[in-house]
């Protein structure tokens, strides 16, 4: 018989003596009979003790450890060994799913354009609801080094033959990070500048940098790319060497490779400054036996701040033969961008952004792009954000492609935009 029953049955017969002579005695002096009570369930104590001593001298014999001794021990130990669950109620083994994150994110608006070439109005005139971008990812954690990304974008009549939406790659890489000094990743990933400059100014979803928006540079490319932090993110740098195609064309039709890095310092809180440069042939050197005279080159450089209300930044950059290449010609161009933002209040914040371009500095002076934006953004929810944008862009000298479509003329050519755009993160 265990001893912790043999106490639950001494503590219950104990209790019974109690329990009678109350129910047999209904009239008696409380005083004495709480005595009278209290002698009683002592003799029994004292006989229950007296045979529960026996039955355990006859459980343990002589030189073997007694039941009561060993209960402190098996209880110590069950606190610390753990019970094996029945083979049905076994854990079962983590799904695939463990360490994969799903996101997006969209930029979306209803805005009407009113565009002009040379005096006349485009096709692209009027009201229009579109959606620029919708980035679906899927992230995986291996290890606390190794994980892997994929993001789909989808495209509609740009760079392509007809009106068809084509969902495409956006970005596909295998990472292994180190620490905050340094990871590299291997695949299309995120270039030095461009995503970059787009955190630094904070309007993506309205309109692309400068360097982007008037196609001399991108966001991603397909190769091999390094980056990381140092002193506690004093300082960061980015660097990589590329194909040089950008993302959507992923061939082997150059023979060369491109390189673009960027080094940036943060003196004090708040303030980053930024250079950056690009030298390559643009995944033309090999296509279609064509001769590459020249390498495209870039550099660029940033000062921004963003603390409490204010955000500031002042871009500038320079190229040259960025679209000869395959010319015998070559030509420069330079340009800069300036933006800032003030939150009037948390979530509502006042924006703008000036930019001007001289995209052929040698073979057309005189052509020019200016461009500026205002508006008013508003947080509508933590991962939805409004803004009332108008738009002005201005081409001379002739047509210059630009996010917005091919801009300009003969002479000139306007772009007027008015309208909502939306940002949704998930």
């Amino acid at each position: 018989m265990k001893p912790a029953f043999l106490h639950f049955l001494l503590a219950s017969a104990a209790l019974a003596p109690l329990q009678s002579t109350r129910a047999a005695q209904p009239g008696a002096a409380p005083e004495a009979s709480t005595r009278e009570e209290i002698q009683a369930i002592r003799a029994e104590m004292r006989a229950l003790q007296a045979r529960l001593d026996r039955l355990e001298a006859a459980a343990n014999p002589p030189g073997a450890q007694s039941a009561t001794a060993a209960a402190p021990a098996a209880t110590a130990t069950a606190a610390v060994t753990p019970v094996s669950a029945p083979p049905s109620m076994a854990a079962a083994p983590p799904a695939w799913t463990a360490g994969t994150t799903i996101g997006g994110k969209a930029f979306m608006n209803v805005s009407a354009i009113d565009q002009k070439s040379d005096g006349a109005r485009s096709g692209q005139s009027g009201l229009q609801a579109d959606v620029k971008r919708f980035y679906l990812s899927v992230d995986h954690r291996f290890s606390d080094i190794f994980s892997a990304n994929l993001t789909t974008d989808f495209r509609y009549n740009a760079n392509g033959t007809t009106r068809d939406t084509l969902v495409y790659v956006k970005k596909a890489y295998l990472q292994a990070r180190f620490g905050p000094e340094f990871f590299v990743r291997l695949g299309a990933a995120d270039l030095p500048w461009v995503p970059f400059d787009e955190d630094s100014y904070g309007y993506r979803y309205v309109e692309n940098v400068v360097v982007d928006r008037t196609r001399y540079g991108t966001a991603v490319d397909w190769g091999l790319h390094v980056g990381g932090t140092l002193g506690g993110g004093l300082f960061s740098y980015a660097a990589s060497a590329v194909n040089g195609a950008g993302y959507k064309t992923l061939s082997r039709s150059s023979d060369t490779i491109d390189l673009e890095g960027r080094i940036t310092a943060q003196p004090i809180k708040g303030l980053s400054v930024s250079v950056g440069g690009y030298s390559g042939k643009l995944g033309k050197s090999a296509a279609s036996g064509a001769a590459t005279p020249h390498r495209a080159t870039r550099w660029n450089a940033l000062v921004a701040y963003a603390s409490g209300p204010v955000r500031a930044g002042v871009e500038y950059f320079r190229a040259r033969n960025w679209n000869n290449v395959t010319t015998v010609s070559e030509d420069r161009t330079s340009g800069w961008s300036a933006y800032g933002s003030f939150a009037v209040r948390p979530g509502l914040a006042l924006f703008g952004r000036y930019d001007r371009v001289d995209p052929n500095q040698q073979s057309d002076p005189d052509q020019r792009d200016d461009y500026f934006n205002l508006g008013l953004s508003y947080q509508l929810l933590k991962n939805v954000d409004l803004a009332l944008v108008y738009k002005r862009e201005a081409a001379d000298g002739g047509v210059i492609p630009t996010s917005n479509g091919n801009i300009g003329g003969i002479n000139r050519g306007t772009y007027d935009e008015l309208g909502l755009w939306t940002q949704l993160k998930f």
